[in-house]
């Protein structure tokens, strides 16, 4: 009797089990996701405040009358983006702004992975040397602006007496501050890529470099060979991050030249800024502007990403 009991009591357990255990799952997995979504809304309330509703504004700042001071602020797309692009110093911005890009780019990661080569290796003199070169990092970008502008001084400078006996000035002509600045951005950010390089040269197996080594390789073969095609995928990263911060260059360049001599060197944030808050002071067509420069620069990040795929990612 115990047993018919037992055995009939235990059949509907069996017969439900399936069915019981995937509620459970699914109230399980309920469970997580809600969880998931608690511990990720704050970032996601942040993101929200700080960049979808800002860039919101943006857009509808583009495409309407927004005087800074008062006034009226209809629609008006696309008058703020044909006022942008008429702008006298449109096109001369863009052109700086690529020079400036491509100059920068180069002398940054060329001389990141050079100085990442050379603390590579197992040196006595090789903890100084990373630590030489990493610290203008830790100094910001408007400070280091400030410093350099003092350094370039041909009044105050501890170069003035050098510079007013041999009549030089760092920022008195086009190609003088675009050096000046380029040497300070160097100076500022070479150490920064250094580490990002020498990230990627240390996940590269010491094995790989042995099997090139009695293959006959000698060193520019197996940096050329071996070191590069490893590397791409932080040539990329590092590609991606110095096109972008260059495009978006600001700080160094109002600070130290102001956009002069004669407007030479107005980058396009720098002429974003003076449309919104100089002269025009028109945040509309400024919105204009940055939509445009968004646009551009999601263009060139995919245009990278993409040319430092490997072959075989190719879907």
């Amino acid at each position: 009797m115990a047993t018919n009991v037992a055995t009939n009591a235990g059949a509907p357990a069996a017969t439900e089990g399936p069915a019981a255990t995937r509620r459970r799952a699914r109230r399980w997995n309920g469970r997580q996701a809600m969880l998931g979504w608690l511990y990720a809304s704050p970032t996601a309330v942040f993101v929200a405040m700080l960049f979808a509703l800002p860039l919101l504004l943006v857009f509808k700042m583009s495409a309407s009358r927004w005087p800074l001071l008062g006034g009226d602020r209809g629609t008006n797309f696309p008058d703020n983006y044909v006022k942008a692009v008429h702008n006298r110093f449109f096109t001369d911005s863009i052109v700086f702004t690529l020079k400036y890009t491509v100059l920068a780019t180069v002398l940054l990661l060329t001389l990141g992975l050079g100085l990442a080569l050379l603390v590579q290796e197992s040196s006595r003199w090789r903890n100084l040397l990373r630590a030489s070169f990493l610290i203008p990092s830790a100094l910001g970008l408007a400070s280091a602006s400030l410093l350099f502008y003092v350094l370039y001084s041909p009044i105050a400078g501890p170069l003035a007496p050098v510079m007013q006996r041999h009549g030089l000035s760092f920022l008195g002509t086009p190609n003088m501050a675009l050096g000046s600045t380029l040497f300070l951005i160097v100076w500022r950010y070479a150490g920064f890529y250094m580490v990002l390089m020498l990230v990627g040269l240390q996940g590269i197996s010491h094995e790989v470099y042995e099997a090139a080594r009695i293959d006959g390789a000698s060193r520019w073969q197996q940096f050329r060979r071996v070191t590069l095609p490893l590397l791409r995928p932080t040539l990329a990263l590092t590609t991606v991050l110095c096109v972008t911060g260059s495009l978006l260059a600001f700080e160094q360049f109002y600070i130290l030249t102001k956009g002069g001599p004669d407007n030479s060197t107005i980058t396009v944030v720098q002429l974003v800024y003076n449309v919104a808050f100089q002269g025009q002071n028109d945040l509309g067509v400024a919105a204009a502007l940055s939509v445009m420069i968004l646009g551009a620069l999601v263009i060139v990040n995919a245009a990278q990403l993409r040319a430092f795929r490997r072959p075989d990612d190719e879907s």
